[in-house]
């Protein structure tokens, strides 16, 4: 049969595809967008670590950082900036502070010295803290100790309510500093302590000043009662009537000691941040408080003192057997301590 002749037509087998919703592919579209979106969401939540804990969401809070200080890269390690445990500095938790140890022997002048800084605004010194035993018992004692003071949780007489700038303590060497000294050493650069050595250049004087200063804490001339320093003329005269007897077999040996302490105490702590004062030059020139103020880095002050002075003028007046001790150091390296040789 001929194609003419087929019962089925040619376009029968033709077959058009419908057209497609545009109503379609957008649906489709935006379901696929909405996937996308919750699965980034959910990799990022993971992310920030916003996790739902009891029902509660954790919420860290940074505090604001303080402006650093204008000081030279070296004297960074000895800024700082103490949260005390017992109260809060509040406006003063930016202001930085710096810490100091005086270290000093008994009857040196320590005692009116720490009365200058005191009598600073922004300077905190607790006093002979380490007299108490038990604060020294051991390294740990020690370092306890020094914790609180440096963290402005020590409160004494000297505490500031203002902005403190600089806090310390007054350490005497027989204190638990000597035998102590490699770890104090340590303790010092690694937070940071500066020291302030003060020591008496006269030693025959402190030595009289330690004898009648025994002799106080046992007889108690002013009422019964015991002062190490006096704050009137009239009771700065009571305490200068009493004249000791010196042991001039051992003068020379106790003072070669004592001078052996100071030159240890020196070379042990040379490698700290310190500055150097003799007593005599800090009472004949006040300029050398302008200099511990700048090794503070505080504002400098006319600093004042209430203390008074007991023993004046020459040291003849001050010794029963004066003749005996000047026989016993002429011709010696001490002969110059027999020399009045600062006023006051």
């Amino acid at each position: 049969m001929g194609d003419e002749h087929s019962l089925i037509p040619k376009d029968s087998f033709v077959f058009k595809l419908p057209k497609k919703s545009p109503l379609v592919l957008r649906t489709v579209v935006l379901l696929f967008v909405m996937v996308c979106t919750v699965y980034i969401c959910s990799i990022c939540l993971k992310q920030i670590g916003v996790v739902p804990s009891a029902g509660f969401l954790n919420v860290e809070v940074f505090e604001r950082p303080c402006p650093e200080p204008n000081i030279q890269p070296w004297d960074i390690p000895y800024v700082h900036y103490p949260k005390p445990k017992t109260y809060s500095r509040e406006e003063c938790s930016c202001n930085p502070v710096r810490y100091f140890a005086i270290l000093s022997m008994q009857r040196s002048g320590s005692g009116w010295f720490e009365t200058l800084l005191n009598n600073h605004t922004n300077i905190s010194s607790n006093g002979e803290i380490f007299s108490v035993k038990d604060r020294r018992a051991n390294v740990s004692t020690i370092f306890e100790t020094l914790d609180k003071v440096y963290n402005l949780d020590w409160l004494s007489s000297g505490s500031k309510n203002e902005c403190t700038s600089a806090v310390g303590l007054k350490w005497m060497l027989n204190q638990g500093l000597m035998k102590n000294h490699e770890e104090i050493v340590e303790y010092f650069k690694t937070r940071g302590v500066s020291a302030i050595f003060l020591f008496r250049r006269n030693l025959l004087r402190r030595m009289i000043s330690v004898l009648a200063n025994s002799y106080d804490r046992d007889a108690k001339p002013l009422n019964g009662t015991h002062k190490s320093h006096v704050h009137s003329p009239k009771e700065a005269e009571i305490l200068a009537r009493y004249k000791p007897l010196i042991n001039t077999s051992l003068l020379i040996p106790d003072l070669k000691q004592v001078q052996e302490m100071t030159s240890k105490a020196l070379a042990y702590f040379n490698t700290t941040r310190h500055i150097f004062l003799y007593y005599e030059d800090v009472v004949k020139n006040r300029t050398k408080l302008d200099d511990v103020q700048e090794f503070l880095k505080v504002p400098k002050l006319d600093l004042k003192s209430r203390q008074v002075k007991i023993h004046h003028g020459p040291l003849s007046q001050h010794v029963q057997n004066w003749e005996e001790v000047q026989k016993t150091l002429k011709g010696t390296g001490f002969e110059n301590f027999l020399l009045e040789d600062y006023r006051r």
